[in-house]
């Protein structure tokens, strides 16, 4: 039954305006994650220099 109901321009234009919206959403999402990703992480991917044990002195 919905293939014989024709659709409206203005639908038409609107699913397009909100798929927009839509990968705008799912990007900003992205960059908040990869964002916070890197924060938690630390972002320090160089070798740690190795700590000298001393000798309880």
């Amino acid at each position: 039954m919905a293939g014989l109901v024709k659709e409206h321009e203005l639908h038409r234009r609107r699913k397009g305006r909100n798929m927009g919206v839509g990968l705008v959403l799912v990007a900003f999402i992205a960059l908040i994650f990869g964002l916070t990703i890197v924060k938690v992480g630390g972002g320090d991917y160089q070798a740690r220099p190795e700590t000298e044990v001393q000798d309880g002195n």
